[in-house]
């Protein structure tokens, strides 16, 4: 078994490699595989939108993005070794792609950011084939339109860059009708892969504190989140703590 939970929320113990091997093994498979990742900020909305905690349970892939998922898990006995950061891994699946075939498929951010996003990983892996790529700015209505546009483009990757709950939604909503073998939500990546904002330094992101960079570099729009976010999962860590060890307390002894 690679699926543990962690105060209710599911998560996958892959590390890195295991994450690729599964990925490429679906693919294979060509049937339609939603992945997530999990951090702070998304394990907080999942307790306050139904929705997006079932659709987030559904995910055939779940890996943990955060550090303090992997040390919740590890607080809670929980086999969960080592972070997979979605950046992280969206960079590694490109590079996937290009040294093995696969068609990625991009869509969400700024067109500017998109088209230099896509520049770059073509500079750097010379054999990518692309399958399309379109901006995150669309309508209710072009929906539709968009996820037949993605079907026709023989895809087998979808990365989408744009925020939750709504990329979840999106995947969801439209996976199956797009038939992608590979579909991940990679949020803000686009902007750090194309340059426009930068992402924590190593030491930042060990520590766990690519939170606090984050606030850095864009105050007015993260304090509020994470002056709400994190005490809240700080809290419900202890809580589960102490509920787990009045648990083994409680529990009868059993004699031979």
């Amino acid at each position: 078994m690679t699926r543990i939970e962690i105060m209710g929320c599911p998560v996958d113990t892959y590390d890195m490699s295991m994450t690729i091997l599964e990925i490429e093994r679906r693919i294979k498979e060509r049937k339609p595989c939603q992945h997530v990742v999990i951090n702070v900020s998304k394990f907080i909305a999942m307790q306050k939108n139904r929705e997006l905690k079932r659709i987030i349970s559904g995910c055939d892939i779940i890996n943990a993005d955060g550090m303090p998922i992997v040390w919740a898990a590890r607080l809670l006995g929980q086999p969960l070794l080592s972070r997979v950061a979605g950046v992280d891994l969206f960079q590694e699946l490109v590079g996937v792609c290009g040294a093995k075939g696969y068609k990625p498929y991009f869509f969400g951010a700024e067109q500017w950011v998109v088209e230099n996003m896509v520049k770059g990983f073509q500079k750097k892996h010379p054999a990518l084939n692309v399958a399309g790529y379109r901006n995150g700015f669309f309508k209710d209505y072009e929906e539709s339109k968009i996820a037949d546009e993605i079907k026709n483009s023989g895809a087998d990757m979808l990365f989408v860059g744009f925020s939750s709950p709504m990329k979840e939604k999106f995947l969801n909503k439209w996976m199956a009708e797009m038939k992608v073998p590979f579909c991940m939500g990679v949020g803000g990546s686009f902007d750090v892969v194309a340059g426009k904002t930068n992402r924590a330094p190593d030491w930042m992101q060990k520590a766990g504190l690519e939170w606090l960079y984050r606030v850095y570099q864009e105050p007015r729009r993260m304090w509020k989140r994470y002056a709400k976010t994190n005490p809240l999962f700080i809290w419900l860590l202890l809580k589960e703590i102490i509920r787990n060890k009045k648990g083994k307390i409680s529990a009868p002894a059993i004699h031979k």
